[in-house]
């Protein structure tokens, strides 16, 4: 009887556990593929972005539920539409700025430079609108929820336009001292105008120009007292 051929059945045993290794590593290829930096930091960009979008959806599910209760309520008769209506133009007045607020938050001093030090060029030593509106910018990026100057209460559409030696706000000519009152996180609001690096603190250091922050536990800013009305925008009707 003939004898098998051992290196010949040692050979084919190699050849086919050399197929069945390439077959699986071709299946699992996907999970061999190495991890870096740049793949862990776009997964957690899209964990994130789906938080935030699960966040969002909680919050307009919470909208919707108060409104259904708003309106079970309505239809049992525990609440009056008249009330409900009354306090949601109470409500779009305080955030359109034709209320008066009140609530803490901080009121800064701002005036000229009146020192014998300085430059050739005197613009650069007193306020312009730039830096009243820079100032506002920074204080609405801390969140600020309501800002007023020489009580003239900044909307979405106010101006702030230099007039000389004024500066005039909502068509109204006030000069200086400034007083800016400005509702929100106190300590927020200070870092804005004071840190270090700040616009506020820029003016200080480089210019002179008088800037005082006070934290208050009550500011009170008052209402716009100016009409507005839409002329080239209207409401887009529904489907479009």
């Amino acid at each position: 009887m003939k004898r098998n051929n051992p290196k010949l059945m040692i050979s084919i045993f190699s050849v086919l556990v050399g197929i069945l290794i390439a077959s699986q590593m071709k299946l699992n290829v996907e999970l061999l593929t190495p991890v870096t930096v740049k793949s862990i930091m776009d997964t957690r960009k899209q964990i994130d972005s789906l938080r935030n979008e699960i966040v969002e959806l909680e919050m307009i599910v919470a909208q919707r539920e108060a409104e259904l209760q708003t309106l079970e309520s309505i239809s049992t008769g525990d609440a009056n539409i008249i009330d409900i209506l009354e306090e949601d133009v109470r409500g779009n007045r305080s955030r359109a700025g034709y209320s008066a607020l009140e609530g803490p938050g901080i009121e800064i001093v701002m005036y000229d430079n009146i020192g014998e030090n300085i430059g050739l060029d005197f613009n650069d030593y007193i306020i312009h609108d730039v830096d009243i509106m820079n100032i506002i910018n920074d204080l609405r990026v801390a969140g600020a929820e309501a800002i007023s100057i020489n009580d003239q209460r900044i909307i979405a559409w106010s101006e702030i336009k230099c007039g000389g030696p004024i500066i005039r706000v909502n068509g109204k000519s006030i000069g200086t001292p400034f007083m800016i009152k400005a509702i929100g996180d106190p300590q927020l609001l200070m870092a804005a105008v004071n840190a270090p690096g700040t616009y506020g603190d820029n003016l200080t250091k480089i210019y002179g120009i008088g800037l005082q922050p006070y934290v208050r536990d009550k500011v009170e800013v008052a209402a716009y007292e100016g009409k507005f009305q839409f002329v080239y925008a209207k409401p887009m009707e529904e489907g479009e």
